[in-house]
């Protein structure tokens, strides 16, 4: 029987990149985005560790999609060994998740001209099981965080709030007439008066998504998408905008519900994803780099890449601090 490499994929079990983009599939077929309105009933922000650190990347909409189908409420997720550290019990008959991160591995190859042997670094997907904090029981009260309070009227106040963090990122805006875009040739966002929103939040929505836009600029991020997704660039750039977007308004407390349904979008996401189940992950790496610089630009602190995610190649899993730091 020929040997398996301890990191090779069962060809029974579907890959966590199937896994993930199938159920993405699955959401859009149906006409719901599952980045749209992940937090509603909830305190908006990102799904995050045991520890508070919230995932990124891939995990964020996937974690979402999983918490918007089963209706939980925490953004709490953790193994369960976390949870009994923490004193919790997962109750019996509930099922796991996956979260995913790249597991570094040495792979000898031989030079095709000189035959001499090097180690070259190769990286495959992996995951492991996670609970949200809603199928735990005796956790400790801040795993389950109250509904946020309903919002009070957008002011003044609000929007000059919006309006100091976006005038941190050097990117030229200009307001007037009544489309939103960036021009990559002129390099500059253009959009309608803030006046003419409904409200300061949604002027700050649209805004958010234009700077996604400006961030992949040639002098900035230069984000390409190479060969990969042909003649689906445009629409692969639209997708990192809408990822993107989710993730700054879990920051920023910005909507996302108000961007306009481009059927032909949708339609060339479900070819781009149906084609090739990783990327979907591309993308929301790109998507996830993109809010980080523009928060990092505004003034917010972006999230320290603390491992578990795909992106970083280790695995948080198991990595504890003593249970009595813990219940601290």
């Amino acid at each position: 029987m020929p040997h398996r490499h301890p990191f090779a994929p069962r060809a029974d079990i579907p890959s966590p990149a199937s896994t993930i983009t199938n159920a993405i599939i699955a959401r859009l077929e149906a006409g719901t985005r599952p980045w749209r309105k992940p937090w509603t009933g909830a305190v908006a922000q990102r799904p995050l560790r045991y520890c508070g650190t919230p995932y990124r990347g891939g995990n964020i909409f996937w974690l979402w999609l999983v918490a918007d189908m089963l209706g939980y409420a925490s953004p709490y997720w953790m193994t369960y060994r976390q949870s009994r550290l923490l004193g919790g019990q997962v109750r019996k008959g509930e099922k796991s998740t996956i979260a995913i991160f790249y597991k570094s591995y040495g792979k000898e190859v031989a030079d095709p001209d000189t035959g001499e042997e090097a180690t070259e670094t190769r990286r495959v997907l992996k995951s492991y099981p996670i609970f949200n904090a809603d199928q735990i029981d005796d956790l400790p009260e801040r795993f389950h965080p109250k509904p946020a309070a309903t919002p009070k009227p957008i002011d003044a106040d609000r929007l000059a709030e919006i309006t100091t963090f976006f005038e941190r990122i050097p990117a030229a805006t200009r307001h007037g007439g009544d489309e939103a875009f960036y021009d990559p040739v002129g390099d500059y966002i253009q959009l309608p008066h803030p006046d003419t929103f409904i409200d300061a939040d949604h002027y700050g929505a649209t805004r958010a998504h234009e700077c996604v836009h400006w961030s992949g600029g040639e002098r900035r991020l230069d984000r390409a998408f190479g060969d990969r997704f042909g003649d689906e660039k445009y629409a692969a750039e639209e997708l990192v905008a809408e990822l993107a977007s989710a993730i700054l308004g879990s920051e920023l407390g910005l909507p996302v519900d108000h961007l306009d349904d481009h059927a032909s979008y949708i339609a060339h996401w479900l070819r781009i994803l149906k084609a090739d189940p990783k990327a979907l992950l591309t993308i929301a790496s790109k998507a996830d780099e993109a809010a980080h610089y523009l928060l990092a630009l505004g003034g917010r602190d972006p999230v320290p890449d603390e491992g578990g995610d795909f992106e970083t190649g280790a695995n948080d899993g198991e990595a504890l601090p003593p249970p009595a730091a813990i219940a601290a």
